[in-house]
């Protein structure tokens, strides 16, 4: 028996909720920022920014090498947002392809067709990559691609060979796979981790041909080419080449982490590059999307993926995800590689990095007991400084050597507050070793911007721990 429904009554509109417009959020002031940032996103996150001060910069637009804050203050950009930024602030040539591109009212999002724009990026990447790295899975970010490139290896390999070794403080991402080959204790907290992973020292490869021979299950070797949240730590060339003999020598799969040191970072497009191998599997993101996309890149050896994914019944085991390829995205990829070689900052990044890590090393001959070391290689470096404790007079260095752990990064936090409040740098600093500031700055700087950067560190450095100490909690209760 049918039920007669009155569809007669007035339709009900909601009203629409009171919604911030763009043009309101271009006008937040900072207080009211900071107010939706504790109530709707990281509460406990804002009381590290208060505590270096980097809550009170609104930053009203960015340019090249700097961001204009709302008083028109230019802050020079040395974090370049993790290795974000190769390009710099708003790039003009990439600006110009995005905008074309809206104009012109491509698609963003045709999952059912072919993408000329995913296609020509894939390409693209291929011909950059050497060898038989050819075969590309593209997704929106580090997390994702490294995900993708944990999957390729382990359906290539099979179940019975699918166990993983990863490296002593490393960092491969947030999500479940990649957390669970990321070395922190912070971030892994008490998440359930997918099993099967093997820890070794980085750079030490006896270690890693001993948990190899140990184990048969062992298939993959996950490792980042330059560790970035270590404190910017490298491995000799002979340690590469010796990862590619074993790998080559027991058939398994070698995974190199690029998503930070990648893109022409190092003074080469690929940080593995510098010890003449070549992976199995890599994986990028960060500076691939020129500043304006988020864009994440797998890319595996020829025959490896057609294992994993080469036939019609296991082609969409991995397939594209919704947002992997996007157009403007993959447009915007595009027109970042070809600018990376136009403009020669492959090139760039070695010399002014060279430049800069000099400038740096005269600086620490200068302040020995408050800089302890300077390494890196292109636009990756990392300033380590020495514990607390050393920089004070014998006196009470034993005293308060006992409380250095503790305070570890006290002095890299001081230094980055005080560069920014002063003289208006932005610096980076690093997950595991807190005291290691971290330069990752747009591959588009000169020597200019790099004596800009000595030249403030040598001032603030000259001033001494005590002053440096008392200046920073002045700052601190200002804020």
């Amino acid at each position: 028996m049918s039920v007669a429904h009155d569809f007669t009554d007035e339709t009900v509109v909601p009203a629409k909720p009171a919604l911030i417009t763009v043009e309101d959020a271009k006008r937040l002031d900072a207080a009211t920022v900071a107010d939706l940032f504790v109530n709707h996103l990281n509460p406990g996150q804002l009381h590290f920014m208060k505590l270096l001060g980097f809550h009170k910069v609104i930053v009203e637009r960015a340019e090249g090498v700097y961001y204009i804050d709302r008083s028109g203050r230019q802050i020079l950009d040395f974090f370049g947002g993790f290795g974000s930024l190769a390009f710099g602030h708003n790039h003009p040539r990439i600006l110009e392809a995005r905008r074309r591109f809206a104009e012109e009212r491509r698609h963003e999002i045709g999952m059912a067709f072919l993408s000329q724009y995913a296609a020509a990026l894939a390409k693209n990447l291929a011909t950059i990559a050497p060898e038989d790295l050819d075969f590309i899975f593209l997704g929106s970010s580090g997390s994702e691609a490294m995900e993708a490139a944990i999957k390729v290896a382990e359906r290539a390999q099979g179940p019975k060979r699918s166990k993983i070794v990863y490296a002593e403080n490393s960092f491969h991402g947030k999500t479940k796979g990649a957390l669970s080959l990321t070395d922190s204790p912070l971030y892994r907290s008490d998440f359930r981790l997918v099993p099967g992973a093997v820890k070794v020292p980085f750079g030490d490869l006896a270690a890693l041909e001993e948990t190899v021979a140990a184990d048969p299950e062992i298939g993959i070797v996950v490792l980042e080419t330059v560790q970035g949240g270590a404190g910017i730590i490298e491995a000799p060339a002979e340690y590469w080449q010796g990862v590619r003999a074993l790998c080559d020598r027991t058939g398994i799969l070698w995974v190199a982490d690029e998503v930070q040191c990648g893109v022409g970072r190092t003074g080469r497009f690929f940080a593995f590059e510098h010890a003449g191998v070549v992976p199995d599997v890599t994986a990028l993101a960060k500076s691939l999307g020129g500043g304006k996309a988020a864009m994440g890149a797998m890319i595996a050896r020829a025959g490896i993926y057609k294992k994993a994914y080469g036939s019609s019944k296991t082609a969409m085991i991995h397939g594209p995800a919704t947002f992997g390829g996007m157009g403007e995205a993959s447009v915007t990829a595009i027109e970042a590689l070809n600018v990376l070689y136009d403009e020669d900052l492959i090139s760039n990044s070695e010399t002014v990095g060279a430049y800069l890590i000099g400038r740096l090393k005269e600086v620490q001959a200068k302040h020995p007991r408050l800089i302890k070391d300077v390494r890196g290689r292109g636009l990756m470096i990392g300033l380590e400084l020495h514990d607390f404790s050393s920089a004070l007079p014998f006196g009470v260095r034993q005293l308060v050597s006992t409380l250095d752990d503790r305070l570890k990064g006290s002095l890299a936090g001081f230094l980055g507050s005080l560069l920014l409040r002063d003289y208006g740098i932005l610096v980076a600093f690093t997950e595991y070793n807190r005291n290691v500031i971290r330069l990752e700055p747009p591959l588009i700087i000169d020597t200019g911007h790099a004596d800009m950067l000595a030249d403030a560190l040598d001032d603030l450095l000259s001033r001494g721990l005590v002053r440096i100490v008392t200046d920073f909690i002045r700052a601190a209760r200002s804020n």
